[in-house]
């Protein structure tokens, strides 16, 4: 009776039908199905909006199921212990799953896997959230890659799986196991009057999702690579928060650039390579995970960072008096998001400008982006900071007004996120509705003075650069 014993399928970060390998290799065997999803130890270490914009994939993920007869069993605990308890509960003789590449994930899914198998049951990941998986590309003397260049030639070289055709049913079991709610979890607390706010921008499912791609590569992609910068124009694809709780596939997005580069559309080949650069991430943080923790470059540990502190506070809150870095910080507790240009120049501005850990910068961002990513944001901040994996890092300090006069000519931008007094647009007076009272922050406040001149900060960092000393790091002295 093997082949009529149900299969549980461990949902976590693909909420979707189409290109989901462990899904629809669940669907093929003709087994009875259990989707399932677990707040486990590591969901329960997500910051507020990561949360809050999971429990919208799940709530959307739920329906969706539904409408092809199926259901999402929901269940709270640590995921070993769950998983066998299902297991006793329903008979089912495997537990399938899509692979996460994070350090903390792969060191869940070690201890889950390995106790599956002791019990002789089939515990069996399949490809998950990237293109290419992290261990394929390899130098000519078979290492990892520490830049991405290189990665990225090497990857011209690597086949791309196609995609798996879409999951149209699923057999059900002959009952269900039992389950909670959605707001058992509690998913939505954490960003308390933010919420509302943020769901305005927000583009939830997959049906969405693929609109969302087909808009892109249908209206924006031959532009891409020349406008993606601008900061007063929208030429992003805007998938990011999709991408992260897989509610469309990387390959997806691979693919449909790659037809779009051979209609010719200029900017295509350059999307690849922002999907590369999140490939990129992951292979740094699969084979070096104290990235997500530690300076990437350890002769960085030996920097003066400032901890938290006052000027990091005012960072957050938007009240540096840098015009272009408030309007950033303040997209962020609007949307949830924040353009790519952006993020470089906060980070740069926090990290070189007032010389704070980037760690602190880092999460600020778990905590706020609906879209995070434990990956590219670990990369992001170390690269910006000079710590991690960029060939030039210590003379590259972005200058913020110099930044805005390129990229946000007309003020679009920093017209759409500042407030003018309380006179100001619609969206931009909203972040005082979604910030918390604690900050005690009014529309009626003076717009502050700059916490330090550009030129000192500049001057400042590169003095501090240039006292790191090391054989690895020898340009900085």
């Amino acid at each position: 009776m093997e082949n009529k014993s149900p299969i549980i399928v461990w949902m976590r970060r693909d909420f979707r039908l189409h290109d989901n390998p462990a899904l629809k290799a669940a669907q093929e065997s003709g087994r009875p199905i259990i989707p399932v999803f677990i707040l486990d130890e590591v969901i329960n270490s997500f910051g507020s909006a990561p949360k809050w914009r999971l429990g919208k994939a799940l709530e959307c993920f739920i329906s969706t199921l539904e409408a092809i007869g199926s259901r999402l069993m929901i269940k709270k605990g640590n995921a070993l212990e769950i998983l066998l308890e299902l297991i006793e509960e329903t008979g089912a003789k495997s537990v399938y799953w899509s692979r996460a590449y994070d350090p903390i994930a792969i060191s869940r899914d070690k201890i889950v896997k390995a106790g599956i198998k002791s019990i002789n049951l089939e515990a069996k990941s399949f490809k998950g959230f990237l293109v290419f998986e992290p261990w394929l590309a390899k130098t000519k003397a078979g290492t990892f890659f520490k830049v991405y260049s290189p990665m990225w030639r090497s990857l011209q070289d690597i086949t791309v799986d196609p995609e798996v055709k879409e999951v149209t049913s699923l057999n059900t079991p002959d009952e269900w196991p039992k389950s909670l709610n959605l707001v058992d979890l509690s998913l939505f607390k954490g960003m308390n009057r933010g919420a509302q706010i943020v769901e305005k921008f927000t583009t939830i499912g997959e049906r969405k999702a693929l609109a969302k791609l087909n808009n892109f590569v249908g209206k924006k992609i031959n532009d891409y690579k020349d406008k993606r910068n601008n900061l007063d124009e929208d030429f992003c694809s805007g998938l990011s928060e999709n991408l992260t709780y897989g509610e469309i596939s990387a390959r997806r997005m691979w693919f449909a650039a790659e037809h779009s580069k051979q209609l010719g559309m200029r900017g295509a080949e350059h999307f690849q390579k922002e999907i590369a650069w999140r490939e990129f991430a992951y292979h740094l943080a699969y084979h070096t995970p104290q990235i997500e923790t530690d300076n990437w470059r350890s002769e960085w540990n030996a920097f003066p960072w400032k901890g938290n502190c006052e000027d990091a506070e005012k960072w957050r809150q938007g009240q540096t008096g840098e015009p272009l870095i408030d309007a950033a910080m303040r997209e962020l507790y609007i949307t949830g998001k924040m353009h790519n240009r952006a993020r470089m120049l906060v980070a740069s501005y926090l990290t070189k400008h007032l010389l704070i850990d980037w760690r602190i910068g880092k999460e600020w961002f778990e905590e706020t982006l609906i879209d995070w990513d434990p990956a590219s944001n670990a990369m992001g901040w170390q690269w910006v900071a000079g710590s991690g994996p960029d060939a030039a890092p210590y003379f590259r300090i972005f200058n913020p007004q110099g930044q805005a006069e390129k990229f946000d000519e007309k003020r679009i931008y920093r017209n759409s996120y500042l407030n003018d007094g309380c006179g100001g647009s619609e969206q931009a007076l909203s972040f005082f509705d979604a910030i918390p009272k604690s900050w005690n922050l009014s529309c009626k406040d003076a717009y502050p003075k700059p916490l330090i001149d550009l030129k000192v900060g500049r001057e400042r960092a590169l003095l501090a650069y240039k006292s790191l000393k090391s054989e690895d790091n020898e340009k900085f002295s």
